[in-house]
């Protein structure tokens, strides 16, 4: 789509729940692999991520994200009018999992809940969704649910988290500016080919394989990620995106407090960085400690290293998602008086 304004909507708050484990790439690995390790780190930049047990879900997470957020804005649950949940990790293929914490929430019949199936791109895309529900009327109060369970041990990318944002409608709230985009050309970067109706899954793609015996074990259920191909469509498409919204919002990028980017790896973001002629201040990463939270790394990156300073007064943020689809987003948002509270472990 064209780059849009949106007016009248507040950005009211945000919270971010992680499970408690912490999953390390250099120790939690085999030891005839660690050497290889020590040098994926060095690239990717990420040494320890979040993993949920085996009985938490991605909605469990939100659910407590919103939870603390709600505590947080003392917003009464017959207020809440939309719900809306952006993630890759649902409950159940039906129903949606927005319905399922509807319910779990307490929220009223009348708010309106529904998923979007979206990853590494999701908050801005989001952000837009709830922010135009708002804009056309009827929306007052919306949360908006972001997040994924995608953590495995033997994948050393990937980390869990839920998140909660709360938008709501006030009168002559600065503008909030989008640039989204859309490429369904390079669908094939990043996929999960098999279990959908194009490729159900059969006996065959549960046969576990390895490369060579210092491998671990694959399977035809494991996502497919292109990294070169990846690597190419971040670093041409985001910054280009980034100037021509700021140009959009007639913004100067001096007069941007923060600058956060999707977290896919230390080269994609150092590459974005540069290119963009960002100082290391304004970018902050949660990489190293967190991994690639999918569409969860913005408002992770924005709880676990800047919620303070988002707290303490007026502050100018460009979030920028990019990845599955592929597609990629970016917005360009005025914060003032939200509530952050601190990083939920759950």
């Amino acid at each position: 789509m064209p780059t849009s304004t949106l007016h009248n909507v507040r950005f009211a708050g945000m919270a971010t729940c992680v499970p408690k484990r912490i999953v390390s790439n250099l120790t939690d690995c085999k030891p005839q692999i660690r050497s290889e390790r020590e040098r994926l780190v060095r690239n990717i930049g990420i040494e320890t991520r979040r993993m949920a047990p085996e009985w938490q879900c991605f909605s469990d997470l939100a659910f407590d994200a919103a939870e603390r957020l709600l505590e947080s804005l003392e917003w009464k649950r017959e207020e809440i009018d939309a719900l809306i949940v952006v993630t890759q990790s649902p409950d159940y293929p039906i129903p949606a999992t927005a319905i399922i914490l509807q319910d779990r929430l307490g929220l009223p019949h009348a708010t309106v809940a529904f998923d979007v199936n979206l990853g590494c791109s999701a908050y801005p895309f989001g952000l837009n969704l709830l922010g135009s529900m708002i804009t056309a009327g009827g929306v007052k109060k919306g949360l908006l649910l972001v997040g994924d369970r995608s953590a495995t041990l033997n994948d050393p990318i990937f980390s869990d988290a839920g998140t909660a944002t709360a938008l709501e409608f006030c009168e002559g709230a600065p503008p909030m500016y989008f640039d989204l985009n859309s490429d369904g050309s390079g669908y094939k970067a990043i996929i999960l080919p098999v279990g959908g109706h194009r490729e159900p899954v059969g006996m065959q793609h549960l046969i576990p394989f390895r490369d060579d015996e210092d491998d671990h074990w694959h399977s035809a259920l494991d996502l497919r990620l292109d990294g070169p191909a990846v690597l190419s469509f971040s670093t041409q498409r985001v910054p280009p995106a980034v100037e021509k919204l700021l140009e959009h919002a007639g913004v100067e990028k001096d007069e941007v407090d923060y600058f956060i980017f999707h977290q896919a790896n230390r080269m994609i973001n150092e590459t974005i960085r540069k290119k963009l002629g960002l100082p290391v201040e304004k970018v902050p990463s949660t990489l190293r400690d967190f991994g690639n939270t999918s569409g969860a790394s913005l408002p992770v990156t924005m709880t676990a290293r800047i919620n303070k300073e988002l707290e303490a007064g007026r502050k100018r943020v460009l979030l920028s998602g990019f990845g599955i689809g592929l597609s990629w987003g970016t917005c360009l948002v005025d914060i003032e008086g939200a509530k952050f509270p601190d990083l939920i472990e759950s």
